[in-house]
């Protein structure tokens, strides 16, 4: 009974952690404004449970449940905020509103 009651739980703990999913995304900015922006737009996607900017390699380290979400939405919800990422480009007007601190060399992406 005991050894039914640790599979199942294990089981069980096995189908929580499966649907986490972790990703690095190169995502552009230039400094600590920039991060609290990313992160907080990541973080406000639904099913994410980690995001970390780094300023310096500008990798965007995500944990998301990917039955709740995927990779390009939570990288639109950044773009939305003026940071682009390698499958969503920040309207032009969007990056052109950012404090001056916060503005990139911007890529030829797609929008």
């Amino acid at each position: 009974k005991v050894l039914l009651l640790v599979a199942m739980f294990l089981i069980g703990t096995a189908t929580v952690f499966a649907a986490n999913k972790t990703e690095k995304v190169d995502v552009k900015g230039s400094c600590g404004m920039c991060k609290t922006r990313i992160e907080k737009a990541a973080k406000g996607v639904d099913g994410v449970s980690k995001a970390e900017w780094n300023k310096e390699t500008h990798v965007l380290e995500l944990t998301f449940d990917d039955t709740k979400t995927y990779l390009k939405k939570v990288e639109t919800a950044i773009a939305t905020v003026g940071h682009d990422t390698p499958l969503v480009k920040a309207t032009d007007e969007v990056y052109n509103a950012l404090p001056g601190c916060c503005k990139y060399e911007r890529s030829s992406l797609k929008k």
